[in-house]
């Protein structure tokens, strides 16, 4: 999972007035800016009574950056714009009376291209990942702050950011002009971190992939204090009936934690690949009024496994990415295919529906998520894919093809009319050519039924590893149909909801 909080620096690539890039001229990658100096451990957090001129206490949000009142609606899809990310200075100022931040060992060297991960290990916020050891104490005070603060979580919101933008005006350009779509996903992140901090193989891999997705939006590790600093001081004036110095204490040996994973993962990263790659449209095949098949060229080889997703980032929205799944398996020719739906108050998505060209340049960051194919294994594949979710399904049946393997694969193709349909000639050239592979598709309008209750008609699936992509809905639905039928829950795969539900248009 990939929750994006920050966006591209303003390093004379992105920002300011949006002109980072020449229209149909592919640019020369910049340096990248955003190195990490020697010895990567985070600075102090300030103590919570810093005597700075604060914010005003918002009542209701008020008190946060202004905001657009455009709209957040999406459909979720993971490519239909989703929201996967240097030893900092010490910052002046008076040392926190909370115990110093624990050090978090470095990681080892990882591969490029993240490795495929168990369908048991669920993403951060999900049910499945929830700890079943005792809680540590630090979790438990994490925890009752946690119970505090969550039926406020707005106004928590808007303070942090009202504090972080007083206290650090430096790195309000890092945001985006309007915070309505994007002011919640690094509190969002944050918090989810923390409440997970027990349950380390789950915590670690999602830290490092956020760590690494970072990079992109000009993040630095002397950032990380700031946000620590107006993190716990939003956290203790709205959890302020059990705040007390042991809880804060707590707080900042967390914090710390999930912070030092953070910036190690990025400096590893650092060494073998950008912060984000340059590409260029190539092609635009608009399929539907509202849907196009976007095909862009990087400007170097971008490693990625068939099932994963990237952010991606328009000359037209400066600082606003959003999240496409790869609509194929990586191709000999390095070319990277995207199924884009414009959605209502969409900036990204109608922006590369209908304004975006041929010769157009955008902007990817790293690859992400574990939807990916076990190849260790022959089990029978069943893939739900609603809408444009069908991309990385489409995708993970190239995937299979290509290694040659003859494995059973089910693909349950939903749509609300036959007109969204959009792929379904693509999917079926598939089927003819590949005799282990069947096509379904699902029409609500005339099967008058969702699709999860439609695969309940077919099976058994007790024996094949499930893979679902689309709305969040569907994902809910689909997960909950697949449990019923039979299959464990180890074997359904899928990305975050939780990040589906926060992305913006």
């Amino acid at each position: 999972m990939d929750a994006p909080t920050t966006t591209s620096a303003d390093n004379g690539t992105s920002g300011g007035g949006g002109d980072w890039f020449t229209p149909r001229n592919k640019p020369t990658t910049p340096d990248n800016d955003s190195g990490t100096p020697d010895g990567r451990r985070p600075a102090v957090i300030r103590p919570v009574g810093r005597q700075t001129a604060d914010p005003e206490t918002p009542a209701d949000g008020a008190g946060a950056p202004a905001a657009s009142t455009a709209g957040s609606a999406s459909t979720g899809v993971p490519d239909q714009e989703r929201a996967s990310r240097e030893s900092p200075d010490a910052i002046p100022g008076p040392t926190s009376t909370a115990p110093p931040f624990a050090s978090a060992a470095p990681p080892p060297a990882e591969p490029r291209v993240p490795a495929q991960r168990p369908a048991s290990v669920s993403p951060p916020g999900s049910a499945a990942s929830a700890p079943a050891a005792e809680a540590s104490p630090d979790a438990v005070l994490i925890r009752r702050a946690m119970a505090e603060v969550t039926p406020v979580a707005d106004k928590v919101t808007s303070y942090f950011y009202a504090l972080l933008f007083v206290r650090y005006p430096d790195l309000r350009p890092l945001f985006p002009a309007a915070m309505d779509t994007q002011r919640d996903r690094l509190l969002r992140a944050l918090l989810t971190a923390a409440e997970h901090i027990d349950n380390t193989d789950v915590l670690v891999d999602y830290l490092r992939n956020l760590g690494r997705g970072h990079r992109k939006y000009g993040t630095r590790a002397e950032h990380y204090p700031a946000v620590g600093e107006c993190l716990i001081g939003a956290l203790s004036k709205y959890a302020a009936g059990v705040w007390d110095e042991e809880m804060e204490a707590a707080w900042v040996r967390t914090y710390t934690t999930i912070s030092q994973i953070m910036i190690d993962a990025a400096a590893a990263d650092e060494l073998r690949s950008p912060a984000w790659w340059y590409a260029e449209i190539v092609t635009h095949d608009l399929r539907t009024p509202d849907v196009a098949v976007v095909t862009v060229r990087p400007d170097q080889p971008y490693p990625f496994l068939a099932g994963q997703y990237t952010s991606l980032e328009t000359p037209w929205w400066p600082r606003i990415w959003r999240h496409y799944s790869f609509a194929s398996a990586p191709r000999s020719d390095g070319l990277l295919s995207f199924h884009v739906k414009a959605v209502p108050a969409g900036w990204v998505s109608n922006a590369l529906v209908h304004r975006a060209r041929p010769g157009d340049i955008v902007r990817l960051g790293p690859p992400a998520g574990s939807m990916t194919v076990d190849h260790t294994t022959d089990s029978g594949l069943l893939c739900l894919g609603g809408g444009t979710g069908i991309a990385p399904i489409k995708a993970l049946v190239e995937d299979v093809a290509e290694h040659g393997e003859r494995r059973p694969v089910e693909v349950f193709y939903g749509a609300r009319t036959d007109h969204d349909l959009y792929d379904i000639d693509t999917m079926l050239r598939l089927q003819q050519s590949h005799p282990w592979l069947s096509v379904r598709a699902i029409i609500d309008q005339l099967a008058h039924q969702q699709l999860p209750d439609a695969v309940r008609a077919y099976g058994p699936w007790n024996e094949y590893d499930a893979y679902l992509s689309g709305p969040p809905g569907m994902i809910r639905n689909g997960v909950d149909a697949l449990r019923d039928i039979g299959i464990p829950s180890e074997r359904i795969r899928h990305d975050s909801v939780e990040e589906l539900v926060a992305a913006g248009p």
